[in-house]
């Protein structure tokens, strides 16, 4: 009678604490899952992700989807400037070569320079921000005046200055494009990073003995990231519309490559006749960067508790 009696007070127990435990559950989500709810909620953001995970998927595998000998590189003068059919649906260039190939092909070719790019200018970028934002005095003001001497010169030219130096490949075009992008890292990053450095964490770490480098490395840039997450993401898409823009001048990838800039260089001369030379890359830029943006966007909502319904 004993035990039936210690077994209904465990069950009436267990009933009156299930709202609790729920409610626990749900008061112990974790912070990647609220990011991922919040971020599922921005419709634009979703579409943003979808696209880039396709963009991606091409890039990947551009050699199992097209031949890149034969349709993106290949001569055919006899299938030149043929406008969009079933058998070439964004037509054929100058050359006879197929442009939703080229296209297709030449997803690697911007996402590589975009990612490349952006992670030279954030490993550079983001470094001597930490610094700049945890250390005061002397530090920060060589390393801001240095980044404004940067930053008051326009991205575009000092793309191309950096580039003809150097001369036109596709590394030193991704060098170009990172080093343009340096300033927006040390001054968002230095922003974050003088806000962190004043947190109790912070000085307790220094109490402790930490070296200034695990300090920087190990407390202040990882609650750095959100804003650096979101401002990599935005920067690809700016990343990839200076390529094209340097590839349009000639200063990009060298030819035959597939680069959108460089299709639209070449098309350029048949605007009038055969628009379709230009219109499907120029697309192609359009949806890429558009992509970003949107996925930028939502991370950036997502991240910010502050902006979290």
């Amino acid at each position: 009678m004993k035990n039936k009696n210690i077994h209904r007070l465990a069950r009436d127990a267990e009933k009156a604490d299930a709202p609790i435990l729920v409610s626990e559950r749900y008061a112990r989500r974790s912070q990647s899952t609220e990011i991922w709810i919040q971020f599922r909620r921005n419709k634009g953001a979703i579409v943003g992700l979808v696209l880039v995970a396709i963009l991606v998927f091409c890039a990947l595998f551009a050699d199992v989807l097209v031949d890149y000998d034969n349709d993106v590189t290949g001569i055919n003068i006899s299938q030149k400037l043929i406008r969009p059919c079933r058998a070439h649906p964004f037509g054929t260039d100058d050359l006879g070569r197929d442009i939703l190939c080229r296209v297709l092909y030449g997803t690697r070719y911007s996402l590589s320079i975009g990612f490349v790019a952006v992670i030279i200018g954030m490993a550079i970028g983001v470094t001597f921000g930490a610094i700049a934002g945890y250390f005061s005095g002397l530090a920060e003001d060589i390393i801001m005046r240095l980044t404004d001497i940067l930053g008051a010169v326009p991205s575009t030219l000092m793309g191309i200055v950096i580039v003809s130096a150097l001369g036109a490949s596709t590394f030193n075009l991704m060098l170009a494009i990172g080093i343009t992008s340096i300033p927006e890292f040390v001054r968002i990053t230095r922003a974050t990073a003088l806000s962190v450095s004043r947190q109790d964490f912070v000085e307790s770490g220094r109490a402790a003995g930490f070296s200034q480098k695990r300090i920087i490395f190990f407390h202040v840039l990882p609650n750095c990231l959100s804003p650096i997450i979101v401002q990599t993401t935005l920067r690809i898409a700016s990343a990839i519309i200076a390529a094209s823009s340097l590839s349009f001048l000639g200063l990009g990838v060298p030819v035959p490559a597939p680069e959108w800039g460089a299709m639209l260089s070449i098309g350029r001369q048949y605007i009038r006749t055969y628009p379709h030379l230009t219109l499907f890359p120029g697309l192609a830029i359009m949806i890429t960067v558009l992509a970003f943006n949107l996925l930028g966007d939502g991370l950036r909502d997502a991240l910010d508790p502050k902006l979290r319904r």
